[in-house]
């Protein structure tokens, strides 16, 4: 394919994309997520083990598995980490988080508790080779990412270990790059620097995770709609700072409400209704088969 990450891919195309949570991990979950219907998987270790066994075992049952209905190697893998964006120095501190888990051939990260643009700066640097030069003194500075672990992500995306280094990239940073790496602008300190965060070279997309929002703002349980003024006033800020830093938006979507998401700009589709959403969404905006 032209693309390894497939995600990716219809990104470029300015198609939205649709995932789910994986619900087995290990060999077998790996294997059983190959067929999945979504355009990634998202393989949440924020609130569970950071068990790098599992994951990589998962990784080598989605190439066993594979190929997609696409024609991909695998589906692209965007992994949560437990620790959170809390701070630059966190980041730094917690860096081996992004090396480890790049280093089982996963797409892309997902940092939660994206709280200042100083700690998105340093996890896009933490994801990138120091030999990589787009982007700096433009935002970034050089990448912290080390050698050793990239020949067993090669051997998950199917290329040689020259290829992998060149395309170990975060997208549209590098437009030939094939890493996703978004950010959880998901509580009130996060919300107040929304606008900087979003704009940090490297990142792909962002979610307002209203979960964790309602719970910042005093609402123990307050995942789903309908929202409260002040969680829709948040939601509303996340959008207009990714639609301004060119980044997709991800949110919750349903089949009654998708076609209205999209128009809104929404790029991402999450939810228990993801599958049904992406049925109507992907007719709606064209999408070429196999989905």
């Amino acid at each position: 394919m032209s693309r390894v990450n497939r995600a990716v891919e219809l990104l470029a195309q300015g198609q939205p994309i649709y995932y789910e949570t994986v619900a087995e991990r290990g060999y077998a979950g790996g294997k059983a997520a190959a067929a999945t219907w979504a355009d990634y998987v998202n393989y949440e270790m924020e609130h569970t083990a950071f068990d790098l066994t599992m994951l990589s075992d998962f990784m080598r049952g989605l190439v066993d598995g594979g190929p997609t209905r696409s024609g991909h190697r695998t589906p692209a893998v965007i992994v949560t980490l437990p620790t959170d964006g809390s701070s630059e120095h966190v980041i730094r501190a917690n860096a081996w988080m992004v090396k480890q888990v790049l280093a089982t051939g996963i797409h892309g990260i997902l940092l939660c508790h994206a709280e200042t643009a100083s700690a998105v700066k340093a996890f896009v640097e933490s994801a990138r080779y120091p030999f990589n030069t787009i982007g700096l003194g433009e935002g970034l500075d050089v990448g912290r990412r080390g050698g050793g672990g990239q020949r067993q992500a090669a051997e998950i995306w199917g290329l040689e270990v020259a290829d992998y280094l060149a395309k170990a990239e975060p997208w549209p940073l590098n437009p030939n790059g094939e890493l996703l790496l978004g950010i959880k602008i998901e509580n009130v300190r996060a919300l107040e620097n929304a606008e900087t965060s979003a704009r940090v070279p490297g990142i792909a997309f962002a979610e307002w995770g209203p979960g964790d929002m309602g719970m910042s703002m005093g609402y123990p349980d307050q995942h789903d709609e309908p929202y409260p003024a002040e969680m829709l006033a948040a939601r509303s800020r996340v959008l207009v700072a990714c639609k301004a830093a060119g980044l997709a938006f991800l949110n919750q979507v349903t089949p009654e409400n998708i076609v209205e998401r999209i128009a809104e700009g929404v790029m991402i589709g999450a939810g228990r209704q993801a599958r049904e959403a992406a049925e109507v969404g992907r007719k709606h905006t064209g999408r070429a088969m196999p989905w």
